[in-house]
């Protein structure tokens, strides 16, 4: 019994050194006083608590998550006094807090056939040494103020240069309206298309009524697809349409003018067909206000 109690008391000598030891860095020695446990339990989980000493060093100096040094990256080590014992878990740090919160928003945007970096398109990057931006902008701030009243107000139909930033600035608007927790979906239309048209075995009706009633809908690039009878008339038709009786705001980017998008519809390769191509621009027209965009290619 003698030898037990002496293999305890020097374990016991030897943890407090190194305690004490520990405690000669003045931070670690604040640190574990101010969890208000008393020594003779710190000095047990002397070991434990310097990692977790180290984490929240870490976290104290961290420049963001990119750059975070702790074993779990966004959480931290933490302890957590119980009676005589000390239990230790994973904490999410403040950062990882704020990231997931500031991007939680994201999910209220989905993407057919676009770069998942258009979710990133805000306000703020928007350049503002471009003169022909200010009416779209201005437009935005009215629907944004339109829409949150309910008065169901016109998508835009913004046409022009090539590279000029069309798609960008719409993403942008519905980025701020998704932190509004408003959903709304972007489809490069050519590529979306193809997708669709692949799916007829498929999820087609599940992808075609989600497109369909979706609160916010963008057509990028519309015009610029290839045409056919089934894309005008079994897809853009019926969508258009299902949008404009249930007043559901719609956006299209095109490098095409209105009345040249109603040429590009009006020709397939069954033929020339003006009147449907013009029921179509008729259904944009009462969905959309119009604006240009004409400016320097950003993307160059």
């Amino acid at each position: 019994m003698k030898k037990i109690n002496d293999l305890y008391n020097s374990d016991l000598t030897t943890l407090t050194h190194s305690f004490q030891d520990a405690c000669s860095n003045k931070e670690f020695k604040e640190f574990v006083y101010s969890l208000n446990i008393k020594e003779e339990t710190l000095i047990k989980y002397t070991s434990s608590l310097q990692d977790a000493f180290n984490e929240y060093r870490n976290c104290k100096n961290c420049k963001g998550l990119a750059t975070c040094k702790n074993s779990e990256k966004g959480y931290r080590y933490t302890p957590i006094g119980e009676n005589k014992i000390i239990n230790f878990s994973y904490d999410a740090c403040t950062k990882l807090n704020k990231e997931l919160n500031d991007n939680k928003y994201k999910n209220n945007l989905s993407l057919f056939e676009l770069n998942e970096e258009i979710k990133n398109a805000s306000f703020k990057d928007i350049y503002k040494d471009d003169k022909a931006r200010v009416p779209i902008i201005k437009y935005f701030k009215e629907f944004m103020d339109n829409y949150n009243k309910g008065n169901n107000p016109k998508g835009i139909y913004l046409y022009g240069s090539f590279g000029s930033g069309k798609t960008y600035l719409i993403a942008s608007l519905f980025n701020e309206l998704a932190k509004r927790n408003i959903k709304s979906t972007l489809i490069y239309y050519p590529d979306f298309l193809v997708t669709l048209k692949s799916s007829f075995q498929t999820d087609y009706a599940e992808k075609f009524n989600y497109i369909k009633k979706t609160p916010l809908l963008l057509f990028d690039d519309i015009g610029a697809e290839n045409c056919s009878n089934w894309s005008r008339d079994e897809v853009l038709g019926p969508i258009l349409q299902y949008r404009m009786e249930n007043n559901l705001p719609t956006f299209f980017t095109s490098n095409l003018t209105i009345d040249e998008l109603e040429k590009s519809l009006s020709t397939t390769s069954s033929g020339v067909d003006k009147i449907k191509a013009r029921r179509i621009v008729e259904r944009i027209k009462q969905l959309t206000v119009q604006h240009d965009l004409i400016s320097k290619n950003r993307r160059s």
